[in-house]
């Protein structure tokens, strides 16, 4: 595994020009690195959610002109599809990896998976202090969970776009992101900590 970290030249792949450049430069530098990654995390939440998951990897398919500004696989229990189920990333900006359960805006059942979380808000509240909250997906800015709010929560209940990313933000340079195994683990270890916000989402009906 130590050979399929992530490098500066993979992050380096978001300033290429041009939609088919970019894509061509995302499918044969990242997306091989996100297969071995991917199946080694499907082993392991398979494992230790007792039920089988499934990898995506984005594609892009919908875009026609703007190159996209990251990439990512998806690990969930549906084999059709991700988007509309809590599901697990990792994935890379330009200037970051990231490491989320995610739940965006085409989950179904969102508020009642709000409604858990507020619930459960002390729980949230407590995950370990490096843990980041982003409210938008393709955008790069999160939170502290020190400075999560129950209105963060009540957004992503009342507003219908508004969407929950718990988990870790890691910078290139740090020796964690380009080291394989300790890649893996760090992996591992996050999603450890988000395994019970992941089951309390999927029993949202």
């Amino acid at each position: 595994m130590s050979n399929i970290g992530f490098v500066q030249k993979d992050f380096d792949v978001f300033q290429i020009d041009g939609l088919e450049a970019r894509m061509e430069a995302i499918q044969t530098r990242i997306q091989p690195k996100f297969r071995e990654i991917g199946q080694e995390l499907v082993d392991y939440l398979s494992s230790q959610l007792g039920n089988e998951v499934y990898l995506h990897i984005a594609k892009h398919a919908r875009r026609t002109v703007n190159p996209p500004n990251d990439t990512w696989l998806a690990i969930a229990h549906d084999k059709r599809g991700y988007k509309k189920h809590p599901h697990f990333q990792v994935g890379l900006f330009d200037d970051h990896l990231f490491i989320w359960l995610a739940c965006i805006y085409e989950l179904d059942h969102k508020s009642d998976i709000a409604k858990r979380f507020l619930s459960n808000y002390t729980k949230l509240k407590q995950l370990p202090s490096d843990f980041v909250i982003s409210m938008d997906h393709m955008k790069k800015d999160a939170i502290s969970i020190s400075e999560l709010e129950k209105g963060h929560v009540e957004r992503f209940r009342d507003v219908k776009k508004a969407e929950f990313l718990i988990g870790k933000q890691l910078s290139p340079s740090d020796s964690v992101v380009s080291n394989g195994d300790s890649l893996v683990k760090t992996i591992k270890t996050t999603y450890d900590a988000l395994i019970p916000f992941y089951q309390m989402a999927l029993q949202a009906k």
